[in-house]
């Protein structure tokens, strides 16, 4: 492991990789010093370094470019406002795993940049047109087969990424999460009842694993999506019109207070959730 290593002994050992033809480690090496803010640039005799910004600002999602990870799965967070207790739940997750981590930032990251490290990258957008859009330049953008959306308010107990990604490399199920239920057709499909675990209709974007084919193909989340209720029901529907299987699993994880939720404006929280609801019924 490389994660506590100095950018200096970053540098050597991709030096040495260069001597040795193991160009791909260099690379790896590269993009790790990359990570810690800096740019190392060959002279004669050894290296040196440069400064650089430590994440990159987009003016939307639709200029994101290609976010690269190691790894099968990684972990994506849509942060707008509540910054601190969204780098609460950054550390929580390191305590427990190893898994990459992106947040993607409308606004100011503040606390967010502290945690950037080899593990942590976050990315900032100056306007922000929707979960829905963030959602989709997650999904595009990053480079792992397994993509986890999860709010920010979703802590780690334990380390809830081993069974998620076993779960989703047998194949069977298009999307696994933490939250979810059987859709209720008495009532037109406005609530979700709670089964526990075990196959569901929909999952809650609390804690949403999937398998990014199967997401593309099905057609990604509702750009039209503003607010991110209803959506992740929106989204698993068309994951089930698609031929994907869900499934709800009991993980090590803990929620907070959902800022999403509770504190944002009472009106266009309903507004945008019916919006939302309204696609659903047209589905």
């Amino acid at each position: 492991m490389t994660i506590n290593k100095s950018k200096e002994e970053l540098a050597q050992e991709r030096l040495d990789a260069r001597a040795a033809k193991d160009f791909a480690k260099a690379d790896r090496l590269r993009d790790q010093i990359a990570a810690l803010g800096f740019e190392v640039i060959d002279v004669a005799g050894g290296f040196e370094f440069r400064a650089k910004a430590r994440f990159p600002t987009y003016a939307s999602t639709r200029d994101i470019k290609a976010i690269k990870v190691n790894g099968d799965i990684a972990i994506a967070m849509i942060v707008d406002g509540y910054t601190a207790d969204a780098a609460e739940t950054v550390r929580t997750i390191k305590a427990h795993c190893h898994t990459p981590i992106v947040a993607l930032v409308a606004g100011d990251p503040a606390e967010l940049i502290e945690e950037i490290d080899l593990q942590f990258q976050l990315l900032v957008i100056t306007e922000n047109f929707g979960w829905g859009e963030n959602a989709n330049a997650l999904l595009k953008n990053i480079s792992s087969k397994y993509l986890v959306i999860m709010d920010p308010s979703t802590r780690f107990t334990g380390n809830a990424m081993a069974p998620v990604l076993a779960e989703l490399s047998k194949g069977e199920f298009s999307a696994v999460g933490w939250r979810g239920g059987l859709v209720n057709t008495e009532d037109e499909w406005r609530s979700v009842d709670d089964k526990g675990a075990g196959e569901v209709d929909v999952l809650f974007s609390y804690f949403l694993a999937f398998n990014c084919a199967d997401a593309t193909n099905a057609g990604g989340f509702n750009n039209r999506a503003i607010y991110y209720r209803n959506a992740d029901i929106e989204f698993s529907l068309r994951l089930r019109h698609s031929n994907g299987r869900l499934l709800q699993m009991d993980l090590p994880l803990e929620q907070a207070r959902h800022h999403g939720y509770y504190d944002t404006d009472e009106q266009f929280r309903e507004i945008q959730s019916k919006k939302n609801y309204d696609r659903i019924r047209a589905l």
